[in-house]
């Protein structure tokens, strides 16, 4: 990516943050929740496997072993945030999360996966049951949470045994679901509560002594839709501390505060003057960039 005006004003920021805290930085920010998203392919705005090299480029000349990754996104692979927070983790002894807006779903996961998390009052995480995706018979693509496609089947078998005669209401609508769904479901749901919980015992909560039940109790409530109703269901900082996550109020720290949006707002700008929708980036100004040609 070229070095425009925005660039040069968001690497400011960048520096100046690291300059502060004396820890490095990455930033990773897509453009998830602006006008610009809009057509975007949802793997140009995802945690993807790909990522990782971005993290690698980001990782160029870092000197320190304490990092903050300043996170905005929709979220994405499980296995992708498991794969970056591993090697992250063979570079850094403390990992801070900032959230200077949101973090959903398998960002939020990411932000588990650190020893503190910063929010601002604003800010927000996510709910971490898994979407599933998957193709119809009539070859559009569809998503649903694991959770309602396991309750929907559910309730199906619960009518058909009531009344073999709702069969051929329900028949048609589950043979468009692909075999093995509902396995599926199972597994993404267990592989999601299993490694938030293993990354809160391992690191945020490492070396208390209930550290494996807090885990499990947070990685429950942060996967069960029935807490949330919904996947994108906000969690506040006040909802994430009620329900024992480590988390720092931004605002207790108006320089660090002003530094963090300073370069959330730079990034922001970024993505609205220029074609970049993702950017992975460290504070030395080295990164990698997915840049998507808008109409």
């Amino acid at each position: 990516m070229r070095n425009t005006a925005q660039d040069i004003v968001r690497r400011k920021y960048m520096a100046d943050l690291a300059d502060y805290t004396k820890r490095d930085v990455i930033l990773y920010c897509t453009a998830y929740s602006t006008p610009q998203a809009n057509g975007v392919p949802a793997d140009a705005l995802s945690l993807i496997t790909g990522d990782i090299q971005g993290f690698m480029t980001a990782m160029h000349n870092m000197k320190n072993d304490k990092l903050d990754i300043i996170i905005h996104s929709p979220g994405g692979s499980v296995e992708a945030v498991d794969q970056i927070m591993s090697y992250l983790r063979t570079r850094y002894s403390h990992i801070r999360a900032i959230v200077p807006q949101n973090a959903m779903s398998a960002a939020s996961m990411m932000a588990c996966a650190c020893d503190e998390i910063v929010m601002g009052k604003h800010s927000a995480i996510g709910p971490i049951d898994p979407q599933i995706t998957f193709p119809m018979h009539n070859g559009q693509i569809f998503t649903a949470p694991a959770y309602s496609l396991i309750s929907e089947f559910q309730k199906a078998r619960q009518e058909i045994l009531a009344n073999n005669q709702t069969a051929p209401i329900w028949i048609p609508k589950l043979t468009t679901w692909p075999a093995g769904i509902l396995d599926i479901c199972e597994k993404h749901i267990k592989l999601a509560k299993e490694k938030v919980s293993l990354w809160l015992k391992s690191y945020m909560f490492s070396g208390e002594p209930d550290a494996g039940k807090i885990a499990n109790d947070i990685a429950e409530w942060l996967g069960n839709d029935v807490n949330h109703l919904t996947h994108g269901h906000p969690i506040s900082i006040k909802e994430a501390e009620e329900h024992g996550l480590k988390v720092s109020q931004l605002e207790e720290d108006q320089d660090l505060q002003d530094k963090v949006l300073s370069v959330f707002h730079a990034s922001i700008v970024t993505i609205e003057m220029t074609s970049c929708v993702k950017i992975i980036e460290n504070h030395l100004g080295v990164g990698v960039f997915t840049q998507v040609q808008r109409k």
